[in-house]
């Protein structure tokens, strides 16, 4: 599962790449004058962690990034 979704601003395009694949996470804003996407304030992250790990791997500027949550791993 994810933890923090997070978006260069300053260095992302606004092309909506993103938007398109995850509209429920991601819109096009104007931030500080320019097109640039954010993530919305609220989704639900365990139905779309596919789609925006797809738009992490499919932004042509490499702008997006994600931590994950590490994993607990129980002994048998």
């Amino acid at each position: 599962m994810l933890k923090k979704i997070a978006i260069d601003v300053k260095n992302c395009i606004g092309c909506g790449l993103c938007s398109s694949i995850a509209p429920s996470v991601f819109e096009v804003k104007s931030v500080e004058g320019k097109s640039a996407s954010v993530v919305k304030e609220e989704f639900d992250e365990a139905v779309e962690e596919n789609n925006i790990l797809d738009a992490i791997d499919s932004c042509p500027t490499g702008v997006i990034s994600a931590e994950e949550e590490p994993q607990l791993v129980t002994s048998p």
